[in-house]
């Protein structure tokens, strides 16, 4: 956790500085709504795919690397083969799909971000690809105990930072041809790594691999489970497409400072456990309450979090975005929209504890089960709260989301334990 933490912290700086100069350049305007609703749609499936491949192969590589070493080669080789020609089919489909989407009227934009938008997606569409083998990697990474790839996240951050830094103006293409660049360079670090440590392999297109079963057994569910999961992320910008222009960005803008935060315990915690659940024997080790335990600890450095960071928050979103474009009303009103947020985090932290249990005994069902009540209470909760609050709404419909969710996964995980007879 110390490690990963260390390097969440390292990549975060490189998004808030990337984010500072997106805000001195672009303030609150239409085109950070098009580029933010664009990326959220391109990376949703990405996200999804890395969910999966976080909680199906880690226990699966532990298992092939215990039961039948020989295999874990040929495995990859297939791996990245069945990825490759996703990710092909996953950027037509954006090419494709994305503007006739954009030019519909659900999305709620503005005409003008509207037009900025499919401008975007030739660009951003080919970030489906690279984003499906950086997560592959990223999985590969984690399953072999290092977390190298945490570190590595920053690269796009600091690749877009540089665009904005070299190239003037106000137009949309530093962020496109930052984003696109920044995307080949992370996939070309993990290639690099692994060409040195000799874990890669060139593709193969034929899945013959035994461990295709055991693969495609855990997918389903854990796909059902990260859909139902991965729809919250989505849902939120088309509610704050029809709040006026600037709500998304605004949102966007305190989601990214949220996710510093987040990122520095939640991504330590999940990367960190969820490799070392799998390679113990829960059950025989009677290490449930070492779950508790942490899920105790997780909680309390998340309220501390959260009470730091409802202080601090003037100051310190005044610190990273207050300058160029983004005025000083600018700034209250995304303090203000961060600090609603803050209740998620104890809940968050300690959550993700149960998740990466439940992970490695391949409790997917469970998972699915939680996403799916997760998705049903953050729609129920956006329809109550958004009408009376606006943007602010949002980020209390994650709140109870997230409450709920916590109280799931506990019985959830206490369910598991009992059935398994060691209660």
């Amino acid at each position: 956790m110390a490690w990963v933490s260390l390097f969440v912290f390292l990549g975060k700086l490189a998004g808030a500085a990337k984010e500072m100069a997106v805000a001195a350049r672009y303030g609150v305007s239409g085109t950070v709504d098009a580029y933010i609703f664009i990326f959220n749609l391109v990376t949703w499936p990405v996200s999804l795919w890395f969910s999966i491949l976080t909680g199906v192969l880690i226990p699966l590589v532990s298992k092939i690397r215990k039961d039948s070493p020989a295999e874990l080669p040929r495995f990859r080789a297939e791996l990245l083969g069945f990825t490759l020609l996703t990710g092909s089919i996953l950027s037509v489909l954006l090419w494709v799909g994305l503007p006739l989407l954009m030019n519909s009227q659900c999305t709620g934009l503005v005409s003008s971000s509207v037009l900025i938008a499919v401008k975007m997606v030739p660009g951003l569409a080919l970030v489906g690809l690279l984003g499906l083998l950086a997560s592959l990697f990223s999985a590969w990474t984690m399953s072999a105990g290092r977390y190298t790839n945490t570190l590595l996240e920053g690269v796009p951050s600091m690749t877009i930072l540089a665009a904005l830094l070299v190239f003037s103006g106000n137009g949309s293409g530093p962020l496109i041809w930052g984003t696109l660049i920044g995307f080949i360079l992370y996939v070309l670090c993990f290639i690099i790594s692994f060409s040195w440590r000799g874990e890669i392999e060139a593709p193969q297109f034929a899945y013959s691999s035994v461990y295709w079963t055991v693969f495609w057994r855990g997918f389903g569910i854990v796909l059902a489970g990260q859909t139902l999961m991965s729809f919250i992320g989505i849902i939120d910008p088309f509610f704050a497409g029809h709040l006026g222009a600037g709500a998304i960005a605004s949102i966007g803008y305190a989601n990214r400072v949220l996710a510093l935060i987040l990122g520095l315990g939640a991504t330590a915690v999940a990367r960190a456990t969820l490799p070392i659940f799998s390679e113990i024997n829960v059950w025989k080790d009677r290490s449930y309450r070492l779950v508790i335990q942490w899920v105790g600890i997780l909680f309390a450095l998340g309220t501390a979090a959260m009470l730091i960071s409802w202080w601090l928050a003037p100051w310190m979103l005044r610190l990273i975005f207050q300058r160029g474009a983004f005025t000083a009303m600018d700034t209250r009103v995304v303090t203000e929209i961060f600090c609603y947020g803050l209740p998620q985090l104890p809940f968050y932290f300690a959550g993700l504890v149960f998740v990466s249990f439940l992970a490695s005994q391949r409790k997917y069902k469970l998972i699915a089960v939680s996403a799916g009540i997760n998705l049903i209470v953050k729609t129920a909760a956006n329809f109550i709260f958004v009408p009376f609050m606006g943007t602010k709404g949002l980020l209390i419909a994650t709140d109870v989301m997230y409450g709920v969710s916590f109280i799931t996964l506990y019985f959830f995980s206490n369910f598991s334990f009992k059935e398994n007879g060691q209660a």
